[in-house]
């Protein structure tokens, strides 16, 4: 069975760190490139990032470039997200999707085969 399980989300006080986990079942991650989405209340879902095989690169929305990483542990099959000075602003629901990814015209566009449940950051002021 086809499995993708969120976690380590939970509660920071601003300018604080986290590091989410994206556990892959039943197929192998690194054959697919993997992103991470959030969606705050009220709000559309926003992609943050897509590490993408076809080019071997990580893109990241303007909102978390230099604050967020992606990686993955290919012997773990688990795809990770450090999220550093965190912002209330960054508090979501955060969710790892795995599919493909690709950079066109300095847009990145996203076909995801699989989803995870998310799993809540709060951010505190």
């Amino acid at each position: 069975e086809v499995q993708l399980q969120a976690s380590g989300g939970g509660s920071v006080q601003a300018g604080g760190s986290l590091t989410l986990s994206c556990a892959a079942s039943g197929f192998r991650l690194a054959s697919y490139a993997v992103a991470w989405s959030r969606q705050a209340p009220g709000k559309e879902r926003e992609w943050i990032s897509c590490s993408s095989i076809s080019d071997a690169k990580t893109y990241y929305s303007d909102s978390v470039e230099g604050r967020f990483t992606a990686s993955s542990g290919i012997s773990e099959n688990t795809a990770y997200l450090q999220m550093n000075l965190l912002q209330p602003e960054d508090a979501a629901v955060y969710y790892c999707a795995v599919g493909q990814c690709a950079l066109v015209a300095n847009t990145v566009y996203y076909d995801m085969y699989y989803w995870g449940k998310g799993t809540l950051v709060t951010v505190s002021s």
